[in-house]
């Protein structure tokens, strides 16, 4: 008869493990490891930057997790939230991208632009007003 010893599951928690493929964005090929299913998006999110950094993939990332968001390609074209536990989803493919943020010249022309319509709207008050005050004489 041969006896097996049982493995203590880390934690103490009897929890599920997915091998979970990460695709980044502009990378060559996918980021695999294996994660709790009780883990955060948030939580597997800074893992790839990690792992990304550490085989020393190109284009460069950071590690600002904040910087980021995961996609489930198969459940929608909703981010997930980084509280959403990664099994709760049912799916092991994600893909990893940057958050779109706008530039500095984006925000410049806009408040250029928004003192411009001020101005003109202040300036095309006053005319009236000198219209009106000149034609009553």
């Amino acid at each position: 008869m041969v006896l097996y010893k049982q493995k203590k599951s880390q934690g103490g928690k009897n929890s599920n493990r997915l091998l979970v493929n990460i695709t980044v964005l502009g990378s060559a090929g996918p980021i695999r490891f294996v994660v709790n299913e009780d883990e955060h998006v948030a939580a597997v999110i800074a893992t790839t930057l990690s792992r990304y950094a550490r085989e020393g993939r190109l284009p460069i990332l950071g590690s600002d997790l904040n910087n980021f968001v995961l996609y489930c390609p198969l459940a929608g074209t909703e981010a997930l939230s980084p509280s959403e536990t990664i099994g709760s989803i049912g799916v092991r493919n994600f893909m990893l991208c940057k958050k779109p943020q706008r530039d500095n010249a984006d925000i410049v022309e806009d408040k250029r632009a928004t003192a411009r319509k001020g101005n003109g709207s202040l300036k095309s008050w006053f005319n009236k007003s000198l219209n009106l005050i000149i034609s009553s004489h």
